[in-house]
C-alpha cells in the first residue's frame, strides 16, 4: 500500500525531513508530511529558545507522537529569532498543517550557501519514494 505525500513547491528539504522557506535573510523551519504521517497523533513539541545559535545538523527541535519521536535537525546555520508558541498547546498543528500553521521556527540564516545543499521538491519526492520502497522491501 503506497501512501501520497504533499510536497509543496516553493521550498527546500533536507534528508532528515526539515523545509525551509526562504524569505531574504530568514528561513522558516518546519517538517514535513512525511513525517507528520510517520509519528501520526502528535502529543507534544519541545522548541528551541529564542536567540540560540545553531549549526547546521545540530539538534533543533523534538517532536513526541503516539508513533514515537522525531528528533528535528537545524537544516541550514544560523540564529534562532521566533518560535511557534502555538505548538505547545496545540502540537497537533503539524498533522494538521505541516507547511503552514505547523511550522516550528523562524531562523536568520548564517550562511546561505547552505541552502543550496538541500533538496528541491522533486529531489525530495524521489528520496521518500525510495524510503518508503526500501521499507516495502524488508516488510
Amino acid at each position: 500500500m503506497s501512501t501520497t505525500y504533499e510536497v509543496p513547491s516553493g521550498l527546500s528539504y533536507s534528508r532528515n525531513h526539515e523545509w525551509v522557506r526562504q524569505k531574504g535573510k530568514y528561513a522558516v523551519i518546519g517538517v514535513t508530511d512525511y513525517v507528520q504521517k510517520k509519528l501520526r497523533e502528535i502529543l507534544y513539541v519541545e522548541l528551541p529558545n529564542i536567540n540560540t545559535k545553531l549549526t547546521r545538523g545540530q539538534h533543533l527541535a523534538t517532536i513526541e507522537s503516539v508513533g514515537g519521536s522525531h528528533e528535528v535537525r537545524a537544516p541550514v546555520s544560523g540564529k534562532i529569532v521566533e518560535v511557534n508558541a502555538r505548538l505547545i498547546d496545540s502540537p497537533e498543528l503539524i498533522n494538521e498543517y505541516p507547511y503552514e500553521d505547523g511550522w516550528i521556527c523562524r531562523m536568520e540564516v548564517s550562511d546561505p550557501t547552505e541552502l543550496e545543499d538541500l533538496m528541491q521538491p522533486d529531489e525530495y519526492t524521489r528520496y521518500i519514494e525510495e524510503l518508503e520502497l526500501e521499507a516495502s522491501e524488508t516488510e
